[in-house]
């Protein structure tokens, strides 16, 4: 079950797809609900639950589909599916997730992305989800914050399970000739209209820093305003930065392969960070801002370099001297290329299906072999 729109890029779009391919790879049958426009193709393990309707969450806004409509949709996709196990993303949130946990009758994964600090919005709606919560056969979390979110307002002891990627597909991708700079390569990932993904800071480290480089690039990717950007930066570094909007994940790979530096100078609200882990796995040393689910991804520095979050001046620093200094780029590329495969679906699925073993045993259903009957 993913709780939002199947059309807009996102970080659980994403783990629920290759999760989802990568179950149907080893022999399970699958389905997947999401919010989708009924002009939008999708997979054909893919079941359109209707229009998504943006929704502000958590410093972002999410595309979702709830009521009625909704309801009847998940109910029709539960009873004709037959699933062995239903696996539900961000529960908590008003979505699909939500009313597939009322509805369910087989047992129910959920797994929880977000992270933030106490909220009043959950906590005033505590008494509407705890039955749901309750509902839950087992919880996972993709990271420490997550858990310790879940736990801050629900309670329970989620099982830790990281957001996965195929490593292979990033470590062999190709970089771009084009997209390189003759004085350094440095690359960002983030919806521009979302203002905890740091990016006006770091357009303000990258006027100084191209002002001393002038031969230095910026590719960014991401939706957003970019004629708004690119109004607000001064003439002589707007043709440093180069904009590629919504890009593919083939286009992706290529970028961070094509880069020097992959720069994540958000600000707040991240749970995990997949597209840290995407250049590790290419081959890109990172640069990110010192939050606490950045640095469980880079090990507390030891896989990429932090800096203070919000601290356009220390970026630039950061920034300058991993362009200076290739040899200590070679080094972090290295220690890092073996530390991520601990987020190569080959190991991140193995712990979804022991998850999944253990709710169906606790759900007395039969939990040995490789079950043909589908997941949720």
């Amino acid at each position: 079950m993913c709780p939002y729109s199947w059309d807009v890029p996102g970080g659980v779009q994403v783990h629920v797809r290759d999760l989802a391919e990568e179950l149907q790879r080893r022999g399970h049958a699958v389905s997947v609900l999401a919010p989708a426009d009924d002009d939008t193709p999708v997979p054909p393990y893919v079941v359109s639950a209707g229009r998504a309707v943006p929704v502000r969450y958590n410093g972002s806004v999410a595309r979702l589909t709830f009521g009625p409509l909704s309801a009847t949709r998940v109910r029709r996709w539960l009873g004709d599916g037959g699933f062995d196990v239903v696996h539900v993303h961000e529960p908590a949130s008003p979505s699909l997730s939500l009313l597939a946990v009322w509805w369910a009758t087989m047992p129910v994964v959920a797994t929880f992305h977000t992270s933030m600090s106490r909220s009043r919005a959950l906590n005033a709606a505590f008494g509407i989800l705890q039955p749901a919560m309750e509902k839950i056969t087992a919880r996972v979390a993709v990271s420490e914050e997550a858990r310790t979110t879940l736990v801050q307002h629900f309670g329970g002891d989620p099982v830790l399970i990281p957001n996965g990627l195929y490593v292979d597909t990033f470590a062999t991708a190709e970089p771009r000739p084009d997209w390189r700079g003759p004085e350094g390569t440095a690359c960002f990932l983030g919806r521009l209209d979302e203002p905890r993904k740091g990016l006006p800071v770091l357009l303000e480290a990258w006027t100084a820093l191209v002002r001393e480089r002038p031969g230095a690039r910026l590719l960014v990717a991401g939706r957003g305003d970019v004629q708004e950007y690119r109004a607000g930066m001064p003439g002589d570094v707007r043709s440093s930065v180069t904009f590629l909007g919504g890009v593919s994940e083939a286009d992706k790979a290529a970028m961070l392969a094509s880069s020097d530096v992959y720069v994540a100078p958000h600000t707040g609200g991240e749970s995990f960070g997949i597209v840290l882990a995407e250049a590790m796995a290419a081959g890109t040393p990172v640069l990110a801002s010192d939050l606490a689910a950045f640095r469980a991804v880079l090990d507390e520095g030891r896989l990429g370099v932090l800096v203070p979050s919000g601290d356009a001046r220390a970026l630039a620093a950061g920034l300058t001297e991993l362009l200076d200094d290739p040899a200590r780029r070679r080094r972090l590329s290295e220690v890092a290329a073996v530390a991520v495969r601990r987020y190569d679906w080959s190991t991140v699925a193995d712990d979804v299906l022991a998850v999944y073993e253990m709710a169906a045993e606790a759900g007395r259903r039969p939990a040995s072999g490789r079950s043909s009957r589908p997941m949720g």
